[in-house]
């Protein structure tokens, strides 16, 4: 089975959706023999080859699967005209280097950038192959939480976009129960041809591990409860709540939160501590996979938050890499949302009101009052995880795709 993805992020880059897109694909040709194209952009995130490039398409292999390098601009992500720079230099880079993918049988879209799924439905409709939309956050509801750019007229050509490709789709690929709901209640998708596919950890590669270890030891957690949010500090997050937390538990000495990554928000999040002079809220770089057990072994607990409202419209990620390293989180999101819900499912968490520093600060201190409860939420949280493995959602995404493709099982 021939398989072509559409989607800026991939392989160097360190963005979730790259990471994950990445996994699938080199899964889907090593585990189940498919051939594999994906038209990805340049990475935004990921130290690599800075050699000018004069070409639109370059082409490279890796793991196994062909990637054709879609080039664009790269410039930082953190004004609205530089992400529009980059979203529309790799679509029309995209559009070109669909040419160059074959007679694939089932063509993929992403939503990185959300118009790029018309290039896909074209070079699907020119193959005679099946598409497929993988919803990974749902438009022009999550372009809301831009805050320097906000416009009715583009927000109802995303919709416009949105709608159109779902109706389009001979598979929509839903992250979870709420998304799906919102793909059919609010945005017409045919219930027939949605499909939950959770997003996942490599519950091999993430395990359980000892507190004392070199990222604990470097940066002095050891005496610690350490609560720690980790991964992108964006819009959609909402963390200034961890900041009016932070400052109602300032009086605990041994009570530190930790904030591991980077993002849009960082530097607001930053000045604001400072501002406040708390002490019990410290800011560490991204972690390279290759320190993220680590680093994660270094917390007791995790935050999981979301704006109130958007929850469907976006399903955090990080939640089953928590879950893999075998710590609860506070789930600061709306009830109906996945993340509360797997919390309550599995016991491995505790819900906290979304914007209320009150309700998080409580939920911190339970976890910090009762080591013990919150050592076996832990347990329970590793157990949850095998149900959301890779390898349980790469093969669900290669069954799918044989269904759609109308072709038969191997023996």
């Amino acid at each position: 089975m021939k398989i072509c993805f559409f989607n800026r992020s991939y392989w160097p880059d360190q963005a979730a959706t790259g990471q994950l897109l990445t996994e699938l694909a080199e899964d889907l040709v090593s585990r189940h023999g498919c051939e594999v194209t994906v038209v990805a952009g340049r990475a935004l995130h990921a130290a690599g080859d800075e050699r000018r490039r004069l070409a639109p398409v370059d082409r490279q292999t890796h793991q196994g699967v062909t990637i054709l390098r879609a080039n664009g601009t790269r410039f930082r992500p953190r004004r609205f005209a530089g992400r529009a720079a980059n979203y529309l230099t790799y679509f029309a880079s995209a559009s070109l280097a669909a040419f160059n993918v074959g007679r694939p049988d089932i063509v993929v879209s992403l939503t990185d950038p959300p118009i790029v799924g018309l290039a896909a439905r074209w070079t699907a409709r020119r193959a005679g192959a099946r598409f497929v939309f993988l919803c990974e956050d749902i438009f022009p509801e999550v372009a809301a939480l831009i805050e320097d750019f906000h416009n009715d007229r583009v927000n109802r050509t995303l919709d416009r976009v949105n709608r159109y490709l779902l109706r389009e789709a001979d598979a929509v690929v839903a992250l979870g129960d709420r998304m799906r709901r919102r793909l059919v209640e609010e945005k017409g998708a045919d219930p027939a041809r949605v499909s939950v596919i959770h997003n996942w950890a490599d519950c091999e590669a993430i395990v359980p591990g000892r507190k004392d270890n070199m990222f604990t030891r470097e940066h002095g957690l050891g005496d610690r409860f350490v609560l720690m949010h980790s991964g992108n500090i964006g819009m959609s997050q909402n963390l200034d709540v961890l900041i009016e937390a932070a400052s109602r538990l300032k009086s605990k000495d041994r009570l530190l939160i930790a904030v591991v990554g980077d993002g849009a928000k960082r530097d607001v999040l930053e000045d604001a501590a400072a501002r406040r002079g708390l002490t019990n809220i410290r800011f560490f770089p991204y972690q390279p996979k290759a320190r993220l057990h680590e680093s994660f072994a270094a917390a007791d607990a995790f935050l999981v938050s979301l704006k109130s409202g958007i929850e469907g419209y976006i399903v955090p990620s990080k939640v089953y890499g928590i879950l893999a390293a075998g710590r609860p989180y506070i789930a600061a999101v709306d009830p109906s949302s996945e993340v509360a819900a797997i919390a309550r499912d599995y016991g491995c968490g505790l819900l906290a009101t979304p914007g209320d520093p009150d309700s998080l600060a409580e939920a911190i201190m339970a976890m910090y009052d009762d080591p013990g409860a919150t050592r076996a939420m832990g347990q329970r949280a590793r157990a949850a995880a095998l149900r959301f493995d890779r390898r349980v959602s790469v093969a669900a995404y290669h069954d799918l795709f044989v269904r759609v493709a109308g072709l038969a099982r191997a023996a």
